[in-house]
């Protein structure tokens, strides 16, 4: 076990803590933790007690996260801690992420041993949150990029922007979860704020990470044409290469609305292919919808059926029918 000082907090009155790495702003009393449960108060120390301690860990595929631009075809080594900085009704991970749950204490140098004894491309930090793990993984993250490894970042992208910045120098990856372009769906399902997430992405794409957005489509609450097409133009806004993932819902934690007619992924799937070159559906299986296509040509670059994948189209990081060059990034 490491005691680790956290980043980012100031001193308040009578003992209090204010946490400035997230927008929750967590004040904090001596001996109590923050939202997010990775932060405690400790004689007026802001400390990260969740330092090192790994509440998942396994090898998936890189389309999982879902990343489908990021070195296809390969396998990721994953982790996450326990807890999250938002609270949402459908989170499908609640068990580890809205309550507390069984962890294991790694440090960063074993955790890159491991990584490079599975012969994985890097490391993904992910399942719950990982920005609330903010000073493990920028620890191992660094050291990962000296072993040649990328850092993968499957986020809900709920943080400040100074540890934003700070951080994105070593992330060479990351799936943003884009809940909604809503602010009340975001006060009101997530706990959060809307504007704080869009300014994360922003900074992200200003920052030349690769970026890949993911929006689960929730029954009523999100999945209307004019939420769609509102989120289509904001990532249409940043670049028409972005890929974007729309996902099926499906009952969880807190919420029992049916899940997610196909009708209404295929409705998006044609909206964002109005403006977007990459367009995606997953946990659902609509013909087509999860493969690559040239975005000059329409030759097929890459077949996935569920998390099997074949790189068919490509030569040299070209379309092989017409030669144009492809948005995705190779071995």
């Amino acid at each position: 076990m490491i005691k680790k000082e956290a980043l980012f907090w100031e001193k308040r009155g009578d003992g209090r803590i204010q946490c400035l790495l997230c927008p929750v702003g967590c004040v904090i009393a001596e001996g109590k933790i923050g939202v997010c449960m990775g932060r405690k108060n400790e004689g007026g120390i802001l400390y990260a007690i969740n330092y090192g301690n790994l509440v998942s860990i396994a090898i998936d595929p890189i389309e999982k996260k879902p990343l489908y631009h990021f070195y296809p075809g390969t396998h990721i080594f994953s982790t996450g801690p326990n807890g999250c900085n938002l609270g949402c009704s459908n989170c499908q991970n609640w068990t580890i992420s809205q309550q507390e749950s069984p962890t294991e204490f790694v440090t960063p140098e074993e955790l890159i041993k491991i990584a490079l004894k599975e012969k994985s491309i890097g490391i993904a930090y992910t399942y719950t949150e990982p920005l609330i793990w903010y000073e493990y993984v920028t620890d191992t993250a660094k050291i990962a990029h000296e072993k040649s490894l990328v850092n993968v970042l499957v986020t809900n992208g709920y943080i400040h922007e100074e540890p934003l910045k700070k951080i994105l120098p070593f992330i060479d990856a990351m799936n943003i979860d884009l809940k909604s372009m809503d602010e009340d769906f975001y006060k009101v399902t997530c706990k959060g704020k809307l504007s704080f997430i869009l300014r994360a992405i922003e900074l992200s794409h200003q920052n030349r990470v690769h970026i890949e957005i993911t929006n689960l489509l929730i029954p009523t609450l999100n999945d209307s044409d004019e939420q769609i097409q509102k989120l289509v133009d904001f990532v249409a806004g940043l670049s028409d290469r972005i890929p974007l993932h729309f996902s099926r819902y499906f009952p969880a934690y807190k919420m029992n609305l049916s899940p997610t007619p196909l009708e209404t992924l295929q409705k998006a799937f044609i909206l964002g292919k109005k403006k977007l070159k990459y367009v995606y559906v997953g946990n659902a299986n609509i013909p087509d919808a999860s493969n690559t296509l040239c975005p000059t040509c329409n030759e097929l670059l890459i077949k996935r059926e569920g998390y099997f994948t074949s790189v068919v189209g490509i030569i040299d990081k070209k379309c092989k029918k017409c030669g144009a060059g492809v948005d995705i990034i190779m071995q």
